[in-house]
């Protein structure tokens, strides 16, 4: 692999990152604490959504975006012919 594929890769990775990064930020931080209020006039299965966040919400999303990565990693790891 050139070095220029590795940046490129490596480029690809680190936005991937950043975007799940400010995803799970999203739901951890802002919906979970900053606009909580707001949030628990909406209720999910008899629960407030903000607390819902705080408590659930957030590790749920943050397991789905560890499978998220997963998938994009794969793809990316066969488009530079790095999978094993």
């Amino acid at each position: 692999m050139t070095n220029i594929h590795l940046k490129k890769y490596w480029k690809t990775n680190l936005k991937y990152l950043g975007i799940l990064l400010t995803v799970w930020f999203i739901v951890s931080y802002l919906f979970g604490i900053i606009i909580v209020n707001e949030l628990n006039t909406i209720h999910l299965g008899g629960f407030k959504l903000g607390f819902w966040f705080a408590q659930q919400g957030s590790i749920y999303v943050f397991v789905i975006l560890i499978f998220v990565y997963i998938k994009l990693m794969n793809k990316l790891d066969k488009k530079y012919d790095l999978n094993e």
